[in-house]
């Protein structure tokens, strides 16, 4: 009898897939992509919703996933299979590694923009507003990160309980929050979670509590080939933005220009040495280089980090980078403008006081300083910078 109702939901659930993937492309064009229209447009109102088999919902995602990508331009002789951990593929596998208030979540919603991407969001919430350099937490952080490039949540007890009461933990996650909407016992269920991540070809994550230098680990396991992207910003506008968080002021790993700038120094010589290591597989950007030039700019991140400029990357280019809307977590912002707020938002006597803390981060990094009140208001904070060995 179990049976009978299995396959009977399988079947009814897959007949209206087809129909509703016939007609999607007669809708109306949406603000943001909707990567599971389906899904998200199906009317399941009786109580055995709740009761689907985890392989059952699996398998409809997994039918998802294939529709979705079947124009999808995979590298010469690859297939999807070959990029699904499910069936023993390799997914690719990118990381953003930046702080807070540097413009990560604009970026890694780029990357969420393309189908087949599953989006590890801050998967290091749960330690709290703290930066993460060595001992005692390092080794902690950098294996739940290895476990989630690798689909293995059942060693995450702390990272799952967390999520269950701050959900926008998996918010972000669009394709997984999608299925914790319409089966919430599944949406914490490791033996779910493991299942559903190893469908998709692309897994990608922004970290903000981790600094760069332990990132060497994750790219010296040949297993994950990853790639690693540190995405750096003006210290005068990291630290303009967070004024504006209520988590932030009072803590100094968040609040103090000298500990956020020893973290850039840090992260300089952390970067030629990744440079130099893994020279196809690390690079940097700045945040005002990405805003001013998005589109080119997202052209070669996407090359970098292996995945093709998608249609719906260039609706979500156009769509959040030419307007100012929504609060401060907001990505849809005025690309050109935003990176340089700071200058109306901050005080001389503020910036000359970062700028002190900051003289040799800025230079290492390409920021010049303000001459004066005046100045602060209209001049170019950007120059050039090169890592020492390119």
């Amino acid at each position: 009898m179990y049976r009978r109702v299995e396959l009977l939901g399988l079947t009814v659930t897959t007949i209206a897939l087809i129909l509703l993937f016939a007609t999607v492309n007669q809708r109306p064009t949406r603000e943001y992509p909707r990567h599971y229209p389906v899904l998200q447009d199906l009317i399941l109102t009786n109580s055995s919703f709740a009761t689907v088999p985890i392989k059952t919902v699996v398998r409809q995602n997994k039918f998802v996933i294939e529709q979705q990508l079947k124009d999808y331009p995979f590298p010469k002789n690859k297939t999807l299979t070959d990029f699904t951990l499910s069936v023993g593929g390799k997914p690719v596998r990118n990381i953003i590694i930046t702080t807070w208030r540097s413009g990560s979540t604009f970026l890694g919603e780029v990357l969420n923009a393309i189908p087949g991407n599953y989006y590890h969001y801050e998967p290091l919430l749960h330690y709290g507003i703290m930066q993460i350099r060595g001992p005692p937490f390092a080794d902690s952080a950098v294996t739940v990160l290895e476990s989630l490039l690798k689909c293995e949540y059942d060693d995450l007890q702390a990272y799952l309980k967390y999520g269950q009461d701050h959900v926008y933990l998996f918010t972000h996650n669009t394709r997984l929050w999608t299925q914790c909407e319409y089966y919430p016992n599944y949406c914490w269920d490791p033996d779910f979670l493991m299942q559903f991540c190893k469908l998709f070809p692309f897994q990608s994550m922004k970290v903000v509590r981790l600094r760069l230098r332990l990132a060497e680990r994750l790219l010296l396991n040949k297993d994950l080939n990853v790639r690693v992207l540190l995405l750096v910003r003006d210290p005068r506008g990291i630290l303009q933005s967070r004024k504006h968080r209520e988590w932030c002021p009072g803590i100094p790993d968040c609040d103090q220009p000298n500990i956020l700038c020893a973290d850039m120094v840090s992260d300089y010589s952390a970067a030629i040495k990744l440079k130099h290591k893994f020279p196809h597989r690390f690079s940097v950007i700045r945040y005002e280089d990405l805003s001013l030039n998005p589109y080119n700019e997202v052209k070669k991140l996407l090359q970098f980090f292996n995945l093709y400029f998608h249609p719906n990357v260039m609706n979500f280019l156009d769509s959040h980078t030419r307007i100012n809307y929504g609060g401060l977590s907001s990505t849809f912002r005025n690309s050109k403008n935003t990176p340089f707020h700071w200058r109306m938002d901050l005080n001389f006597s503020e910036v000359q006081y970062i700028e002190e803390q900051c003289t040799q981060a800025m230079h290492l990094w390409g920021y010049v300083k303000a001459y004066n009140e005046t100045n602060l208001k209209e001049f170019n904070p950007l120059t050039e910078f090169t890592l020492d060995n390119e």
